[in-house]
Formats: structure tokens, C-alpha cells, sequence
């Protein structure tokens, strides 16, 4: 299945842990490289932050599509096998703090020194560089760090989390797309180079244009709750059986709400008539069109509103994608791994970015710690006795 992947051919030396840097390696994985997660040796600090087990939802998700060899790198024997893959390898992805990679001998230069070709990945908390560069990093104080609780909430809640790690996605995403510059520059011209993110960089880069009400305007901005920031009426509605999303900013947009709804006469009331009037009496609008969808049960207005136009969804549970309406290609329980029922469970969320020609998607689950290490083993002592067994049928004796 993986030779019809783009990512067919590319070998990548996974050497991350906790979520960010895994991240980054399965987006590969999933697009067809080969990714061999190096894992520390059992009892050696070699927890991993799903805290789940090897066969838990968290890990098998996190880790799809990896085969695992397990090494010591702190030890001369690991290290010295390490660098001797990396002479075959395309890719090197870590998540270390920015000094451990240097004390451990498997840094950037140290690795081109035996590959000159190679692309090396890096996810830090706080970069590689800078007051912060040997903090620990996780996701939660890039989250705080970078912002986002600061706007994530209700008005006046206090800073909230939000339901995601999200600084380590976003993170390791942009590490893979990073690498796969790095890979395509590698071909146009032949150079390579370490390509590096963090937490912090990436989720304060999420911030978007909250970030440039700031920068470009000087505007802090405020917590808003499920009303979209900006643009107004946009958010959660009540309806007589749950709540629904409707999207409807803009005059035109609006209008169509208005006229659905059966109150057109709001959109010429001087309160509500402009974007501006809208954005300021925000919570009273919410309050008159809240009553006019409470009348009716979410699936009647979802048919109603998108009948007129305009944007409006169900607010769903995961489980509601596994239902033929709700289901996006390639995320529905009957498309699994072929080792699923080895699991006895559903197949772990899909990749985003279907290829027409060739879709990427999760072919297997993770193996045992080293297993594929000791597979390497086993293959190699069967040739090793392969060929000292031709040796001996022409009268040839092994070497010593």
C-alpha cells in the first residue's frame, strides 16, 4: 500500500516523545514514508505521554503507521547503531530540549557530518535559541504562554484551555510541512538544512488575525465565548431539542437569516442594520434570534437555514461522525487498518489531506516496543546462516 504514497521511498528516523514531534512523524508516516520510531529501552524513561499503554486509543493513534527499534542513546553501542541508520535515512525528527541533542552526539551537524543529505526536524517548547531555549515545554503553558487562553472562553470566565492540545498539533504540522520544504529545496538544488519550530512559535502563528488586532491595530482582545470575535451573528443558538451553530455575518448573509427566521424587520432596525450595530448590541441580536430558534428542533432549522443559504451545523460529538451524514471520506469505522481487529477497535482518526490518486490513511497500528528491531535480528541471523550454509555446500569454510 505505502509505494503508492507520495511519501514512498523517503526514510525517517523518529526520535520524538510526548506529542508535538510524534505529530510531525505520523503526518509522514501517513503520506507513505518509512518511520522508525527509536524508543528508549523499557524502564529506561521511556513513559509516554498517552499514559494509556502501548494498545491504547492515544498511542495506537499517535503512533499508526511507525515501525519500532528500540536503542539506548546514551550508550555507545545505541548511539554508534543510530548514527549508522541515519547514514541511510532521508529524515531526522526530534523533540528534545535544545541542549540534549548535543550532549547525546545526535545533533545537526553531527548526523550531516555521516549523511550530507540529511533533512533534520526539531520541536523544542520555546526554541533553539533565547532566555527560554532549556525550559521544558508542554502544551498547556504554550497555550497560556502564547495567548490563546487568554481569548478562549466566556467574557469574564478567566483564562480557559482549549479542548485540544493544540500548540503541539499545530506545532508538529508545521514541522512536516517544514520538512517537506526541506525535502523539495533538497531536490531543486541539492542543499539541505535543520528545519525547527516549537510550541510557542507555532501557537502564538495561530493567534491569526486576533494576533493582528494587536499588531496592526493595537486592540487587545477580549474573550468572546461561541460569538465569533469579529463577526457577528455568528455562534451557538438554542433550538427546542439542543443548539446549533449559524454563521451570518455580513448585510447579505443576514438578511437571509432575518428573512428565514420570519423577522426581516431586524435587518432595518438602526441597532442592528450595520456590521458595527451588530458587533456593539451583539448579546441583545443573540437574544431576539435565540427565541425565534428555540421554536423549532436543530435537524427542521439545519434543512430551513440551509435551504436559504446560509451556513448552519449541528454541534456533534465524535461519535456523530461515524454516521453516514456526518461522516467525512475515510474517517468511518468500516475503512480500518487490516491489524484492527487485532485491537478490537475502530480505526484512529484520518489524515486531513486525502490524495485523489493515492489517499493516504492509517494501514497499521503500532507494534511492540523494538519490534522491528528484533524483526532487523531475525532477518539478519536467517541470512547469516543462509550463506554460511551455501559456504559450507561449496566446500568453503565461514569466516572467523
Amino acid at each position: 500500500m505505502t509505494d503508492t504514497l507520495p511519501l514512498s521511498g523517503i526514510k525517517v528516523l523518529d526520535l520524538t516523545r510526548a506529542r508535538a514531534g510524534p505529530t510531525a512523524a505520523r503526518q509522514l508516516a501517513d503520506w507513505g514514508a518509512d518511520v522508525i520510531k527509536i524508543e528508549a529501552p523499557a524502564g529506561k524513561g521511556a513513559r509516554d505521554v498517552t499514559g494509556d499503554g502501548r494498545h491504547g486509543f492515544d498511542f495506537l493513534n499517535l503512533h499508526r503507521n511507525k515501525r519500532s527499534i528500540s536503542l539506548n542513546l546514551k550508550a555507545d553501542k545505541g548511539r554508534a547503531i543510530f548514527l549508522k541508520l541515519a547514514e541511510g535515512a532521508d529524515v531526522v525528527v526530534e523533540n528534545y530540549r535544545a541542549g540534549v541533542k548535543h550532549r547525546l552526539g545526535i545533533d545537526y551537524g553531527t548526523i550531516s557530518a555521516f549523511n550530507p543529505r540529511i533533512v533534520y526536524g526539531s520541536i523544542s517548547g520555546f526554541g533553539q535559541s533565547g532566555p527560554y531555549r532549556d525550559r521544558p515545554g508542554v502544551d498547556q503553558i504554550a497555550q497560556g504562554l502564547g495567548g490563546l487562553m487568554s481569548v478562549t472562553g466566556l467574557p469574564g470566565q478567566g483564562p480557559v484551555r482549549v479542548g485540544i492540545p493544540i500548540a503541539d498539533l499545530t506545532a508538529g504540522l508545521h514541522l512536516a510541512q517544514g520538512i517537506l520544504l526541506a525535502l523539495y529545496e533538497r531536490e531543486r538544488s541539492g542543499r539541505v538544512q535543520w528545519v525547527h519550530t516549537s510550541l510557542l512559535e507555532a501557537q502564538i502563528m495561530m493567534l491569526d488575525f486576533q494576533a493582528a488586532r494587536w499588531t496592526v491595530s493595537g486592540e487587545v482582545a477580549p474573550q468572546a465565548g461561541n460569538d465569533h470575535p469579529t463577526s457577528i451573528p455568528t455562534g451557538v443558538f438554542p433550538t427546542a431539542d439542543g443548539h446549533i451553530n449559524i454563521a451570518a455575518s455580513g448585510a447579505t448573509m443576514f438578511a437571509r437569516l432575518c428573512e428565514a427566521l420570519g423577522c426581516p424587520e431586524l435587518t432595518s432596525h438602526p441597532d442592528y442594520a450595520t456590521d458595527d450595530a451588530r458587533s456593539a448590541n451583539r448579546q441583545e441580536l443573540n437574544r431576539l434570534l435565540g427565541e425565534r430558534t428555540s421554536a423549532r428542533n436543530s435537524a427542521e432549522w439545519i434543512e430551513i437555514l440551509n435551504d436559504a443559504r446560509v451556513p448552519c451545523g449541528p454541534i456533534n460529538t465524535r461519535q456523530d461522525h461515524d454516521r453516514p451524514a456526518g461522516a467525512p471520506p475515510g474517517h468511518r469505522k468500516d475503512d480500518a487498518p487490516p491489524d484492527a481487529r487485532r485491537h478490537g477497535r475502530r480505526r484512529p482518526a484520518d489524515d486531513a489531506l486525502p490524495f485523489g490518486r493515492a489517499p493516504g490513511h492509517p494501514h497499521a497500528y503500532p507494534g511492540p516496543r523494538g519490534a522491528h528491531g528484533r524483526r532487523a535480528r531475525r532477518t539478519r541471523l536467517r541470512r547469516e546462516r543462509r550463506r554460511r550454509a551455501e559456504g559450507r555446500g561449496r566446500g568453503l569454510r565461514p569466516a572467523v
